[in-house]
This record gives structure tokens, sequence and C-alpha cells, in this order.
């Protein structure tokens, strides 16, 4: 299906000028806008002409254009999940900003620490170091056929100037890795430095992002997920409305089809609650249904989702955190899920002969994607067998867990080590060790921190429990 998108640099755009999208999309005599992978805003296709005077600076890629892409950002991640301390919300801003035309390949620029955004999706991937001010760049043009890193570590103001460059030197011809350094060596006077460790990707649990959490001592975080990924626009026109009035300037579009506000003032938060109870809001939706990524307006992936949520929910598995794909039949394709589902393409002399499909299932090495090596864990699958497969591979992650830590990106010999249980409040340093428990909440000794309910929170600030961070790595 071919579909209209808006592009929104980095997934972050102001409560005006969704407001404007929202009123373009009820001109076109709509009901709803969804959410793409790569942070835009989808329209069906077969949009009415666009009024110019209306579209203003907003960023249309129609149906067949190949006028652009979004720069995928973790923005959306800072100051509401773990982070390098250096990287804040504003250098995102600062360096985003620094991109004045629209990018005509992926460009992704991204925290390592956080898990919500993928790191390694676009052709340029700018990843932090721990040098303030540097990135790596990992790179993976249309005709290369693997991702190479570049030479130098990138200073945060030159990342636009070396995006451009690649895009103009790269047009019309392709070079390897080490005629591109020299090109753009020759061609910019720039504030590289040299790398002096590997970039170093550590594996936490999937977040989980829905819901009302608290964020720093007086403020609040609201994460929006429709499980169908139509978005009402009446309901985002009031709440683009009470996001003026709380003077909050930011709505960040997750990878995940889903939105974050931040910076809910405390004493505004239950009129947000009563915002999103009279509008009938659900912001509970469980682990299982929420860590899925499925390709846009295709029915039958929904479809799909549906079907397997519902059935590991009758097993009632764990799935925290895991991800899930489902996707068409793609070699090519950059998944960034712990596990996928693909949908094999039915031989064309077959199309009119009605066969069920088949499906293969596949898992992230570690079940972290950001490894980038996916193993093929079952071929030509019947779709009812893959709910056995699903929770066959669920116990294989939990079997797992705890024995690893993840190697570092360039050292794929080095051993991973297991971890004690112990978690730790972001906010006020309490601990939670199983080996103990919270007696306070009645959550008796032995009890795993993945096995707490998603509702536990700090007995000491309240904090949620998306708040806690692994404490300690203990060696053989």
């Amino acid at each position: 299906m071919e579909l209209t998108r808006l592009i929104v640099k980095g997934g972050v755009i102001s409560p005006g000028e969704l407001r404007e999208v929202v009123n373009i999309a009820m001109d076109q005599g709509l009901d709803s806008i969804s959410f793409g992978s790569r942070q835009d805003i989808i329209f069906p296709k077969g949009l009415k002409s666009l009024d110019k005077e209306k579209i203003g600076k907003h960023h249309f890629v129609l149906p067949n254009e190949k006028s652009g892409n979004n720069i995928v950002s973790s923005y959306v991640s800072t100051d509401i999940f773990r982070n390098t301390n250096w990287l804040t919300g504003n250098k995102f801003l600062y360096v985003l900003e620094q991109f004045k035309e629209q990018p005509k390949l992926k460009v992704n620029i991204n925290d390592p620490k956080q898990q919500l955004v993928p790191l390694f999706t676009g052709h340029l991937n700018f990843i932090a170091s721990e040098h303030e001010d540097y990135w790596y760049l990992y790179i993976r043009l249309p005709k290369w056929e693997r991702m190479e890193l570049y030479p130098v570590l990138i200073y945060s103001w030159d990342i636009a100037k070396f995006y451009y460059k690649i895009e103009e030197i790269t047009n019309e011809e392709s070079y390897d890795i080490d005629v591109l350094f020299s090109l753009v060596s020759e061609a910019l006077d720039t504030n590289n430095r040299t790398i002096d460790k590997p970039l170093n990707i550590p594996f936490y649990p999937f977040p989980y992002y829905e819901g009302m959490n608290r964020m720093g001592i007086d403020q609040y975080w609201l994460g929006l997920y429709w499980r169908n990924n139509l978005y009402d626009l009446d309901f985002l026109k009031q709440m683009c409305d009470l996001c003026f009035d709380c003077k909050i300037g930011k709505i960040c579009i997750t990878p995940w089809k889903s939105f974050i506000i931040k910076g809910i003032p405390k004493d505004r938060k239950l009129e947000w609650e009563k915002f999103l109870g009279k509008k009938g809001i659900n912001v509970r939706h469980s682990l299982l249904e929420l860590n899925w990524h499925l390709p846009v307006a295709m029915e039958w992936a929904l479809n799909l989702k549906t079907f397997l949520v519902r059935t590991l929910d009758q097993f009632d598995i764990s799935t925290y955190g895991l991800t899930f794909g489902i996707s068409e039949y793609n070699r090519d394709g950059h998944y960034f899920t712990s596990v996928v589902v693909e949908k094999n393409e039915l031989p064309k002399d077959l199309e009119s002969i009605k066969i069920r499909d088949t499906y293969n299932v596949l898992f992230a090495k570690n079940f972290d994607p950001n490894t980038r090596e996916y193993i093929v864990h079952s071929q030509d699958i019947d779709k009812l067998e893959l709910p056995t497969i699903l929770i066959e591979l669920s116990r294989k992650y939990f079997d797992e867990l705890g024995n690893s830590i993840p190697e570092a990106a360039e050292n794929p010999q080095k051993k991973e080590k297991p971890q004690l249980d112990i978690y730790q409040c972001q906010e006020c340093l309490t601990l939670y060790n199983s080996e103990y428990g919270d007696q306070s909440q009645g959550i008796s000794k032995g009890v795993l921190f993945t096995d707490l309910p998603e509702t536990y929170c700090c007995s000491l600030c309240e904090s949620p429990k998306s708040n806690f961070k692994i404490l300690e790595i203990v060696p053989n």
C-alpha cells in the first residue's frame, strides 16, 4: 500500500506543528493519522491536492516520491530512560537544527545506552561516544554489502556537515570506506578525534514506554499507544491545546508507532489523567502487546499480531525485555527487534491458488538487535505453529538472561559474564535485591526484579519500575 509520509525531523514536533498537521488531515476528510517506523507521520494514500499555504514548512513525501528520508533520533529517550551523561535533549535539538536540507539518505543519531530507538537502521548511524560531543559513525550506503566504522570520531557540530558531504560525494559514485574517508577529509576542515576504544553497547531489557511516569522531582512523562496505529484527530487536537496550556514545547514520536510527552507539571497530572479518562484512552497495555513492530497499514500483519498476542496471553507467557517484529520476507531488511516473524512470498505461478501463508522465525544473537546478527530458528512454519515457537524462544531468552553481558561492538571474542539480580532506583538510589524482596510492598524473598509487576514502584520515592537499573555485574 502506497502511503504519504510527513517528515518529522528526529521524531520531534511541537504541539503547534502537530495541530497544523491535524488540521491538514481534517481538511482531507480524515479522522486519524498513523506513525511510521522512522518517527514520521503517515497519511493514507490518495490525498487531495495540498494547499501550499497551509502546508507551510511541513515536508510531505507523496507515494512514489524519493524526496527525502526522516532523521531518526533518540531525543525521545532523554530524561526518561538511561542515557550517556553529556547527551542532553538540548544537544540533540542543536544537532538536528544543523540539518537545513532534507537528507536523501537515512540518518540515525542515537545514544547507545537507551533501548527504545534502533541504532543501526540508517545509511549513516551516528552513535554517541563516552567523549563529550564526539560520535562514532557507522555507514552502510545503499550498495554496500556490510556496515563499516568511519575511522574517526565526529564532532557534534560537524555531524550535518559530514552528512551533506557524504551525500554529495556518493550521489553519483559508490566508494568504499577508505576512499570515502580520504575524499571527505580533503573536502572538510573538521574537529575529529581519534577512536581510542571500541563502541560498547550495553544490553538492557526493553523499557516500558506507556502510561504516566515520574520524571525528576516535579514532572511526569506520558507514553500513548494505539494498538491499531490510528490516532484520533479530535483527541490529538485537544491534546495539543493541553500541551500549550501546560507550556510543553515538544512531542516525541517513537519508532514503535507511539508517542511520548515529557514535562507534564506535577500539579497538572490529575488534569491529564481526567482528560485521558474522559476520552476512554487505555494507557496500560501489557508488555506482551506493546513490544511489537509492524509495517504500517498492512492488515495481515495487525491480524497476525492480534492472534499471537491473544494466544500467548492465554498461556500466561512473560515477554518482559523482548521485542517482536512482523515483516514480509526481506533478506536486506534491517530488523531491530529481538525476534522476527517473516511472511514468505508465494511463488508467482501459485498466487491464483489459495495456499496458506508460511512464515520464518529469526532471533537476534543474544536476543540483542544491536548485534545486527540474526539466526534463523524455523522456516516455512504454518501460522498455528508460531505461538509454540515464540514461547520456546521466550523461554530460551530467560534461560540465557543473566548468564552474560553484551559484547563490545568490535570485540566479538569477549566472553559475557553473569550478573546479580540487584537493581537501583535512579531517582533516590534505593536498591531492590531479589535475595531480600521488598517486605514493605508484600514482595517475598527470591522474587526476581524482572518478575515484579509493571506497577511496582520504589518504596522510598515511588519512582516507577522503569527507573530502576541493573546495579552490579560479577565475574564467574
